[in-house]
Parts: structure tokens; sequence; C-alpha cells
């Protein structure tokens, strides 16, 4: 994967436009020099975005969509589009995490400790199970019906959209905790985010609304 510079995209626009171009005909466009442009248009037909043929010029010949699509996907991380974390204390009530959730509009609430670390997940499901049993919902602790760590499935800030997708789809639920491993303790887990399949959705349409090379 490679990341076009200015003077690149300029390249491609031209020949784009105006192919087929020589590669004298573009240095004269830019104003610069034939050896100057040469590392350039080598990179460009060698990464597919350029054809040269021998004595006629360079034609534009694009890459295929879906290798272009990959990578920016790959290029998205999860800390540019993370939101908010809706929490609730681990000593909070199973009623209060129903209304945490109703309030918020969410389908995931996470548990957090009195250190403020990760504790566990309650999803809307757990809730909704919960609420038809007998027992009184106010004095249910949350923590009963919550999957605890380490059976919680969690995304990194440095790791791509791409990858907390695939771990939204591959163990079929609905939010991942984004979170950063407490400095010499690897079960400790600060709680920096969230990431779930509107997220993905809104990235997705971000993307498609990108200008064209």
């Amino acid at each position: 994967m490679i990341e076009l510079t200015k003077r690149q995209e300029q390249i491609l626009q031209i020949v784009k436009d105006e192919g087929p171009i020589t590669g004298e005909h573009i240095a004269e466009r830019l104003h610069l020099t034939r050896a100057t442009l040469r590392p350039d248009l080598s990179i460009l037909t060698m990464s597919g975005y350029l054809e040269a043929r021998p004595r006629v010029g360079y034609f534009y010949a694009g890459r295929k969509a879906s290798n272009v699509i990959s990578e920016r996907l790959h290029k998205l991380l999860v800390n540019d589009y993370k939101a908010l974390p809706i929490v609730v204390q681990e000593s909070a009530t199973v009623y209060d995490a129903i209304v945490t959730l109703f309030l918020e509009d969410v389908g995931t609430l996470f548990i957090v400790n009195q250190k403020g670390f990760l504790a566990g997940v309650v999803s809307r499901k757990d809730l909704l199970r919960a609420s038809l049993g007998n027992k009184t919902l106010e004095d249910m602790p949350v923590s009963i019906i919550m999957t605890r760590m380490p059976n919680i499935v969690t995304i990194f800030p440095e790791e791509s959209l791409f990858a907390a997708a695939k771990k939204l789809i591959d163990f079929q639920i609905d939010s991942l905790p984004v979170v950063r491993a407490e400095e010499g303790d690897g079960r400790s887990f600060e709680l920096l985010g969230r990431v779930t399949k509107t997220t993905i959705a809104k990235a997705f349409v971000e993307l498609g609304q990108e200008p064209m090379v």
C-alpha cells in the first residue's frame, strides 16, 4: 500500500484528462524536468495506476476498486471513529442498568469497577432475560448477569476499523469496548470508547463520499 504524494496525484489527473501522453509533456505541464518526474512515473506504473507504452506514452490504468477500498478500510483506525462508552458501575442494580439503557438508547452497557477499569458487559438481551425472572430488579446487582472479563471481546485504539467490523461479525455482537491495557497489568483494561455497527456504517458512508482520484 502506498500513500500518493500531491505531485503523483497531479500526474494521475493529467494522464486521466489527456492520456495517452508522453513523460515529456507531463513534465511540461508541471513545469518540471523529465528526470525529476521519472521516479514518480516509475512508482505509479509499478503500482498499477499507469500503463506505459513505447513511442505512445502513459495511459491511466487505474486500480481495481476492491483493492483501493480495501486499502482505505485498513487505514481507518478505531481511535479516529470510537464513540463515548455508556457505562454503569459494577455496584448498580439491574433496574439502574435498564433505565440507563433506554435513556441512552443503546444496545450494550459497559460495566466498570471502582477503579474505572472494564469489569463486564451487559446487552439488551441480558437485561430482557433478567426482567422476565421473578426477582426484584431493584435488588439484583448488575454484576450477576454481566459477561465478565476475560470473556469480553475487545479492540485496541490502534487497530483498524476493518478489524473491529470483523470481530463484530465473527462474534455476533453489537458493540466492542475500545480499551487500553493498564501498564504492568495485562488483566486490567481502561475503557476508552466503543465501536458499534452504527460506527462502521458511518465510516462506510464517509468513505463513499470521498472524491474519486
